[in-house]
């Protein structure tokens, strides 16, 4: 889906140990961001046989990030480009000035109202280009751009690979609230652990005692977690006996509410519910009592 928006400009400066293993800082607001773009080129190797093309490499090499920027400042000039702020906060950029590596996080906004984040691993900045003009009899704005190259990083992930970009979008399948929530709080790190579906009951059917025949109202519900975004589906069963086992299925019962029927006579009744997800065991709920006096 086309996205229609960009914001949220982070950066998180780098430090290294002696072989060049990242260590990312705290992100930090990079300036508001108004263009993006990013191209990449991938190193190609082709093997020939029998007079045509037997196998194919593709890997990545580098990339190159140009950012449309309302402004930036003094610090972040610093921190991206290695020019020095002098004793009297003037911004000296020198012929030996050099950046160094930083990450930067993004997000752009899709049409359907969600976001997809970015995080480039490791983003070397030159000098910002600065474009300036007289005022004429129109008002114009001029703006900075900064452009980077774009690495991989020397930090290896779970599967031993060097990652350079991390994208996600909200709202997609297997996405928890979490990752994005926390997506600028620090520099995501890929995470390739297995994750198994699970179902928890929050809350139990409550039992209910004081219920009077012919004129029956109330239900029972139950409140369950799931760690993935599968649906959680749901069937209620009836007792004749106060046990989660051979209870007979109520047809239509298959929500987290059940209405209790209003026909019931007087006697106990006994109900549970059985939840169930893609991937994930069935969970059972405790039996609920009901009392028709």
């Amino acid at each position: 889906m086309a996205t229609i928006g960009l914001d949220s400009l982070y950066y998180a400066k780098i430090t290294e140990d002696q072989n060049g293993v990242e260590t990312y800082g705290t992100p930090k607001v990079l300036a508001k961001a108004m263009t993006a773009e990013l191209s990449i080129e991938l190193i190609e190797a082709i093997l020939y046989a029998d007079d045509g093309a037997s196998e194919v490499i593709k890997e990545f090499k580098s990339g190159a990030l140009s950012l449309g920027i309302d402004d930036i400042g003094s610090l972040v000039a610093q921190d991206l480009t290695g020019c020095k702020i002098d004793s009297n906060n003037v911004v000296v950029s020198r012929s030996e000035d050099g950046g160094s590596p930083v990450a930067v996080g993004f997000r752009a906004k899709k049409a359907n109202g969600k976001y997809r984040y970015f995080w480039l691993y490791r983003v070397i900045f030159s000098v910002p280009a600065t474009s300036l003009a007289t005022k004429g009899d129109s008002i114009t704005f001029s703006s900075p751009t900064i452009e980077g190259t774009v690495f991989r990083r020397n930090k290896l992930d779970g599967e031993s690979k060097h990652p350079w970009k991390a994208e996600v979008t909200e709202g997609d399948n297997g996405v928890a609230a979490s990752t994005i929530t926390s997506w600028f709080t620090s520099v995501y790190e890929p995470d390739f652990t297995a994750v198994t579906p699970t179902i928890t009951i929050a809350t139990q059917p409550a039992t209910l005692t004081e219920v009077t025949s012919g004129s029956i109202s109330g239900s029972l519900s139950v409140v369950a977690n799931s760690n993935t975004s599968n649906p959680v589906t749901y069937q209620w069963y009836e007792n004749t006996i106060d046990s989660t086992t051979g209870g007979t299925i109520i047809n239509g019962e298959t929500s987290a509410s059940f209405d209790i029927p209003t026909d019931l006579l007087a006697d106990t009744y006994y109900y549970y519910c059985v939840l169930s997800s893609s991937g994930a065991e069935n969970v059972t709920t405790t039996v609920a009592t009901v009392v028709v006096s």
